[in-house]
């Protein structure tokens, strides 16, 4: 900015560093509130403020373990990998051990009728790590199976996913070395009191509500069987009027809108219309900013005529808009039904992002495409229109179009052979003069 003369002003208008700085703090609160909750939980659940305490501490060490494994393997940390770390999953082998140990100190200790030396516990937890050792391998075992067969994908979706099903697999690996290691020695060496085996208050307490319950329901069992089997047809039902997507789509916050138009439209026209359909975006409350990208023929990555426009929608953070509980479909819709009043163009709207990754994959902008080939284009424009026309009556499918492909102006030289040689001149000559 201080290099820029007077008047000039330098703005950022589209920066990914929000949407980034957004995702970095959506996975902090997840990992943050799914270790205070699990956390809580132990301490209310075990009944022994220490073995909670050392339960607790294997989510941390397991981090540690888990975020050294993806930074020598290069696995990247990002909203899916981290995203889908479990801390009640990471724990689940701990906690057996930690209840077990716990129980056989409290019977160790009553058959002593004292307090138990260090080489008595170790031994005692020793023991007990044994006795539940099959089934807390077993269980992070079975968890491990369900993520193998997602680090057999390829292509996008590997990309997408084997971070994940790394970053999972490794914390789990991680918190059953702990388990196996570092929990019954730390039960050894601080749990150091008496211990008692007994249920704790809440324990109790559900235990006082789980009983009437039971009671109830083996006493009409066959209404409780009805009811269930209902309630398993509804939601049967339910499901199969859901639909499914294998990956939601990441709000990014701003839109981007391509503005198609009869090609051969010269630039200046595409300025002129650019100009009214930004006034009209920029009607809308929910908008901040709006810049457009007119034709990007030197880029050999994306080549566009002037007769398409990428139309940047940066949008206002949700607390400035007027109803921060509309969704952003409901404000793609409003936009839609405003440019749809200016003729002369037809719109597509997408995110930045997306946009890209939808180039980068498959050439087009959309999420779904069908390209058909041929070497006569009259015949691949009835072909396609038939093609929109199946899709359009196709159930869930949305904003169908096929690419203007005909429509552009066409100049045609036809050289007279005999008044050429007049000249002596040839073909060549004239086409390059043409070219030029």
């Amino acid at each position: 900015q201080p290099s820029l003369p007077d008047g000039v002003v330098a703005e950022t208008l589209y920066s990914r560093s929000y949407l980034v700085e957004e995702t970095i703090s959506t996975v902090r609160e997840n990992l943050v509130a799914g270790a205070l909750l699990v956390i809580v939980i132990l301490f209310a659940m075990l009944g022994n403020w220490r073995g909670a305490l050392v339960t607790a501490a294997v989510i941390p060490l397991a981090m540690l373990m888990t975020v050294t494994g993806m930074v020598d393997s290069g696995v990247s940390g990002n909203l899916m990998s981290l995203g889908a770390l479990d801390f009640g999953l990471i724990v689940d082998g701990a906690v057996i051990i930690v209840e077990n140990c716990l129980r056989r100190l409290a019977i160790a200790q009553k058959k002593k009728g004292g307090l138990l030396s260090l080489p008595e516990r170790l031994d005692v937890t020793r023991s007990a790590t044994r006795e539940v050792l099959r089934p807390s391998i077993f269980g992070v075992t079975i968890i491990l199976i369900v993520y193998l067969p997602i680090l057999t994908l390829t292509g996008v979706e590997g990309k997408m996913f084997r971070p994940m099903a790394l970053t999972v697999s490794g914390a789990l690996f991680s918190a059953l070395i702990l388990s196996l290691t570092f929990v019954p020695a730390a039960v050894a060496v601080f749990v150091s009191g008496k211990v008692k085996e007994r249920e704790n208050w809440l324990m109790v307490q559900a235990h006082n509500l789980y009983r009437p319950v039971l009671a109830f329901a083996l006493r009409a069992r066959i209404f409780i069987v009805c009811v269930a089997a209902l309630l398993l047809v509804g939601a049967g039902l339910l499901a199969s009027k859901l639909g499914s997507e294998f990956l939601p789509t990441l709000d990014e916050g701003d839109m981007v809108m391509h503005a198609l138009r009869i090609p051969g439209t010269s630039l200046s026209q595409a300025i002129s219309m650019q100009s009214i359909l930004e006034a009209r975006v920029k009607e809308l409350p929910e908008v901040r900013h709006v810049f457009s990208k007119i034709g990007t023929a030197d880029i050999a990555t994306d080549p566009v005529p002037p007769s398409v426009a990428d139309v940047f929608i940066i949008i206002r953070p949700r607390s400035e808009w007027p109803d921060p509980r509309k969704t952003q479909a409901t404000l793609i819709a409003e936009l839609e039904s405003e440019v749809a009043r200016i003729p002369g163009s037809r719109y597509e709207f997408l995110q930045p992002i997306q946009m890209r990754f939808n180039e980068l994959i498959a050439g087009v902008r959309s999420e779904f495409a069908i390209k058909i080939y041929g070497d006569d284009l009259d015949t691949l424009v009835d072909i396609g229109r038939e093609v929109e026309s199946l899709l359009q009556a196709t159930p869930g499918s949305a904003d169908v179009q096929t690419e203007q492909l005909t429509g552009l102006p066409m100049l045609t030289v036809t050289p007279d052979r005999t008044r050429l040689a007049r000249y002596d001149l040839n073909v060549a000559d004239v086409q390059y003069t043409l070219s030029t």
